[in-house]
């Protein structure tokens, strides 16, 4: 599941720095650059382990923590300072991930608050907010000594490559395997290859915390397929609580200068 995606959009990239101006490059790029490989490859392992253990529903949504935590990331890397109506955005992504984790069956105050360490899902992808977070800014930093298309096309050239190479020398995944699905494989690399390209234009162009703010509306996407494909129980909770946070995460956005 994650080498579908990285093999498949490796192509796309490679091809890509043939058509790109490399930009003047100094010392601040190549030190993120090497931070960014270990901080992108964690993250990616232990969110597809997490939508793989636990429901969408309870995982997803968490990214939501991403932005709050750019928040303290941002202006430590950046020096970007959110508006003072980012407070009631965070509030109200916090109060989302209490939503979400209510059982109508029990009616317990803290019971969703347990629920963020029992579900493993649920707590993995806060680490994985909290890593993108840096992550983010970091990426953000790289741009601004470099470009858009460069920084973003010769990272995910070599941050994919490092990753195929260490599942085959681990014997993860046979090569073979990249010829079951061609054509899942295919749309799965372009849709990756996308993500990559828009999310770099993206965060050149606005604060850090406000982009990734947008971006999190996957999260209400997350739990209505959850509801929807696996059917995974207590649904409308659910998604009352994936709305709160991106509503959260979008009142940054909306509110905010």
């Amino acid at each position: 599941m994650t080498a579908y995606p990285l093999a498949f959009s490796l192509p796309l990239f490679t091809g890509s720095l043939f058509l790109i101006e490399i930009p003047p490059l100094d010392q601040t790029f190549y030190i993120t650059f090497a931070v960014c490989l270990p901080l992108n490859a964690l993250p990616l392992f232990m969110y597809m382990k997490a939508i793989r253990i636990s429901p969408l529903s309870l995982t997803v949504p968490y990214l939501a923590f991403t932005p709050v935590f750019i928040v303290g990331t941002g202006w430590l890397f950046l020096n970007e300072i959110p508006d003072g109506w980012g407070i009631f955005g965070i509030a109200a992504v916090c109060f989302g991930s209490y939503v979400l984790n209510m059982d109508p069956a029990r009616r317990s105050f803290f019971a969703p608050f347990r629920a963020v360490f029992r579900e493993t899902g649920s707590w993995m992808m806060m680490i994985v907010a909290l890593i993108y977070s840096v992550t983010s800014v970091l990426g953000k930093l790289a741009i601004l000594h470099s470009s858009v298309m460069f920084f973003q096309m010769s990272f995910f050239c070599v941050l994919n490559s490092l990753i195929l190479l260490f599942f085959l020398l681990f014997r993860k995944i046979h090569p073979s395997v990249f010829a079951r699905h061609p054509a899942t494989g295919a749309v799965a690399g372009f849709l990756f290859f996308l993500h990559i390209l828009f999310h770099g234009f993206g965060i050149s162009m606005a604060k850090a915390a406000y982009m990734i703010s947008v971006k999190r509306l996957s999260i209400v996407m997350g739990v209505i397929f959850g509801g929807l494909v696996f059917h995974e129980p207590n649904f409308r909770m659910r998604l009352l609580g994936a709305a709160l946070m991106f509503s959260g995460a979008a009142g940054i956005v909306l509110m905010a200068q």
